[in-house]
């Protein structure tokens, strides 16, 4: 499997991905159907605003249908190690920035990746740095806004 193609994503991820998929499949595809279908009956589709609604409700439900479909063809779960003191995918890495307090933030894959909950993407200017990294390293992340240095304090 080519490794740009991979869909990082812990079990939790895996699971979330697998139930919106059987609720997108299950029930959501009917909601669509009975609606197009109530739509229809509404007579004129030319110019009938809920049929074209419904039908791009129906589109954006197929296409996310396909979305996570591909995305669990390629999914590899992050699997807990031994904590060996590295920051790898899944680790959770506390870090101090300047005189700033001490924040955690856990490696995932970018299809969990959530900064507002601590998850950042292995792909992100942050998680790169961080990935490879040990408790006393610094990293420093290039952003838009300046250089920002990082000091790691613990890997787990």
């Amino acid at each position: 499997m080519n490794m740009e193609n991979v869909t990082y994503l812990t079990k939790g991820g895996l699971k979330k991905l697998e139930d919106e998929l059987t609720y997108l499949t299950t029930v959501r595809r009917a909601e669509v159907a009975e609606r197009l279908h109530q739509a229809q009956e509404g007579g004129d589709l030319i110019e009938n605003a809920e049929y074209e609604a419904a039908k791009n409700e129906q589109s954006f439900v197929e296409g996310r249908i396909v979305t996570i479909q591909s995305m669990l063809s390629r999914a590899a779960v992050i699997k807990k190690g031994k904590n060996d003191g590295v920051a790898k995918m899944g680790s959770t890495v506390f870090v101090k920035e300047n005189n700033s307090d001490t924040e955690s933030f856990v490696i995932v894959g970018a299809t969990e990746a959530d900064p507002s909950q601590g998850l950042i993407s292995n792909e992100s200017p942050l998680g790169q740095a961080l990935l490879g990294a040990k408790a006393g390293d610094q990293v420093v992340v290039t952003a838009p806004a300046g250089d920002t240095i990082y000091n790691i304090k613990k890997v787990k």
